[in-house]
Order: structure tokens, then C-alpha cells, then sequence
């Protein structure tokens, strides 16, 4: 098991009298991680993929949950997003029992955190868990091995099952995006034509770096533009794509309504388009290598607790700058380049307007970005 950045951010919320609830898609290793954290604790493991799991935590009453919990002092209830009015059930343990400690893991931001947000106000902390980080991934096989891995990375994506079977990644992204793509997204998001969400996903795919239309992407896939927009906020809550919007402040030629879309693995857009060619042979190189840092750079931000906020930025006349975040009014901003060779201009206008440098990463010195 490769070691989990949250794994001790989380150890040192327990017993601390709320609610633990961690969240993102399935096969990150949320169930592997908690179980790690309670390696050492006696504690009862209720499983929401269980029918019987699902009658007994679908509204009981406190004698109920007293006779389930019994003299249990932790509690894991996994797949909490099948358990129907879940929420309430969670505030009634966490109100009504106050020596036990509470955590939750789930694979959906549909249903769960629709139905924890209100009654768990006050009573939780709540992480993501992504796939593998880079970080993560250095640490646990070291600097040497990664090195080895960094090309296979960008092409199959961090999932720990891809990871683990190195010469099957294929077969397993094939199985992973069948499985999680569209069980989860299918179910919880109302979803009624699934041709149009793989014709959706496809289109996202090949434009990943590039300003996105909802009036083309509707011309596309044939659906209306509300449409398209339903589906892809649907695709960011089931942790498939993240948006990253305009920055925008003092110049009149800004952009400032526009955004992009990413992928949250690159393994995983690569399997959507059926292409896992080598970088040195891809066209598309530049927008891959573009998604692989700001994907692992959202990871870090996550996992840091950093109250960064993530744009890109351009103008009409074209000038551009690939990944800017603002933290208490300071400005950083990020250019990438997969060939240190490469000169890149900066624009004046950027940098004069907000003082600030525009730092150049490579695929030599991008462990300045991601560590």
C-alpha cells in the first residue's frame, strides 16, 4: 500500500468529537486508507453496498443504533451514499453518541454530500481522496523509481490499481472507466441517455487545454447546451473533470467568462480516446502534459488545505498564460513546457499588471511544482 498524504491529517482528527467523512471516486483506496488508520483500534465496519447494511441504517430511531453500534467506541460505514436519508442517520449517531467516533467514506458527491452538508454542520471534517499523487508516489518507491515511471504516469494516470500492475494498465483503465464513469454517474446523476455522455466525455477528452464552448460541445454530442451544462457539473461532482475559470482583474481585454476542463487522471482521458501512443509520438503532448500538472497540482492544493484559487488567463488578442492562483491578493503564475529547451515568451502586460513572475515548468524541474 502506497502511504496516503491524508492519513495523518486524518489520525490527528480522531476521537476529537466530529464526524470524519471522506469522499472521491471509487478504486482511490478510501476504504484501504481508513482501514490502514484503524489498524491499530477495534472497530465495527458497516458496508452500504450491503442490503441489510442499508434497511438498518435507512431512518432508525436511537435504541436502534444503539443495539447496532453496541459497545462499539468506532464506527465505518463505507459506501455511505447507498443508504438512504444517510444523513440524519449520521447526525443521530454523532448527537446521541459522543463516545463514539464516526467515519464515513463514500464514492459519490451526488448523493452524499447533498445529504450530510446540513444536518453534519458544524459536526464533521470532510476530505477528498484523488488517486495516487505524485508526492505520494516518490515518497513510497523513491526518486530513482519514479523517474523510471514518469513517462508511464502521464500516459495510464495515477489510479493505484493501474500503478500495481505494471504491463496490464490497459486492461485495468478499460475496466476502471467502464465501472466508475458510468456506474456512479449513471445512477446518482440522473443520467437517461448514456450514448450522449460518452459522446460528451470523448469531446472533453481531445480538448483538454483548450477554452471549451458549450454551444459547440452541444453541436457535438447533439444535445442542448443546458444539457451539456447539466452533464459536465455532473462529471465534476463524480470527480471525472474539474473546471478551471478566467482570471481576470484590471485589463479591458481580459477574458473573464471562459474556462477549461481537465481531467482529474490522465489514464483515464487517454482511455477515453483509446490512445496510449508514447509522448515523444503524440500531438497532443503539450495539452497532456498541461492536465497531468494542474490535475497533481489540484491534489496538492487539497491535501494542504491551501485556500488557493486555481485560473488560467488570457486576452482576446491571444496572450495567454497556462495555470495563475491568487492567495490573499498574491499572484503566482505557472507556464508549461515539456522540453526545457524551449524559449517561452511571457506577456508584459501580465506581469507589469500584477506584478508577478511567470514561472516556467518543465518536464526537468516540475517536482518544484508538485512537491
Amino acid at each position: 500500500m502506497i502511504k496516503r498524504q491524508l492519513e495523518e491529517t486524518i489520525s490527528n482528527k480522531l476521537d476529537k468529537g466530529k464526524a470524519i467523512i471522506l469522499i472521491g471516486p471509487r478504486q482511490v483506496g478510501k476504504t484501504t486508507l481508513i482501514n490502514s488508520i484503524l489498524e491499530s483500534r477495534p472497530y465495527l465496519f458497516l458496508n452500504g453496498d450491503d442490503p441489510t447494511v442499508r434497511n438498518l441504517l435507512t431512518d432508525p430511531n436511537t435504541e436502534q443504533l444503539r443495539q447496532i453500534i453496541g459497545s462499539n467506541t468506532t464506527l465505518f460505514i463505507d459506501e455511505a451514499q447507498r443508504i438512504e436519508n444517510i444523513g440524519l442517520t449520521l447526525k443521530l449517531i454523532t448527537d446521541q453518541f459522543k463516545n463514539v467516533q464516526l467515519l464515513v467514506s463514500g464514492s459519490s458527491a451526488f448523493e452524499l454530500n447533498n445529504q450530510t452538508s446540513e444536518p453534519l454542520t458544524g459536526r464533521k471534517w470532510e476530505y477528498r481522496l484523488y488517486p495516487i499523487s505524485w508526492v505520494e508516489l516518490e515518497n513510497d518507491i523513491g526518486y530513482l523509481k519514479s523517474e523510471q515511471q514518469f513517462e508511464l504516469r502521464i500516459l495510464y494516470g495515477m489510479y493505484p490499481d493501474v500503478i500495481n500492475n505494471l504491463g496490464n494498465e490497459i486492461e485495468v483503465l478499460k475496466e476502471l472507466t467502464n465501472s466508475y464513469l458510468y456506474k456512479d454517474i449513471l445512477a446518482y446523476g440522473g443520467i437517461r441517455k448514456p450514448q450522449v455522455l460518452e459522446k460528451l466525455l470523448r469531446a472533453l477528452a481531445l480538448q483538454i487545454g483548450n477554452e471549451v464552448s458549450y454551444n459547440e460541445l452541444s453541436q457535438l454530442v447533439g444535445v442542448d447546451k443546458n444539457t451539456v451544462s447539466n452533464y459536465i457539473d455532473i462529471l465534476e461532482k463524480g470527480y471525472v473533470v474539474f473546471r478551471l475559470t478566467s482570471f481576470s482583474r484590471n485589463l479591458r481585454n481580459e477574458i473573464k467568462t471562459n474556462q477549461k476542463i481537465y481531467f482529474y487522471d490522465t489514464g483515464v482521458r487517454n482511455a477515453l480516446i483509446g490512445n496510449f501512443n508514447a509522448l515523444n509520438s503524440r500531438t497532443d503532448l503539450g495539452n497532456l502534459w498541461e492536465n497531468f500538472l494542474i490535475s497533481e497540482r489540484v491534489k496538492k492544493l487539497s491535501y494542504q488545505n491551501s485556500f488557493a484559487n486555481p485560473y488560467f488567463w488570457r486576452t482576446k488578442n491571444q496572450q495567454e498564460i497556462d495555470y495563475v492562483e491568487e492567495v490573499s491578493g498574491e499572484i503566482t503564475a505557472y507556464e508549461f513546457k515539456w522540453n526545457p529547451k524551449i524559449k517561452v515568451k511571457i506577456p508584459k502586460s501580465f506581469t507589469e499588471t500584477y506584478s508577478s513572475n511567470v514561472k516556467v515548468i518543465n518536464s526537468s524541474n516540475f517536482r518544484d511544482f508538485l512537491m
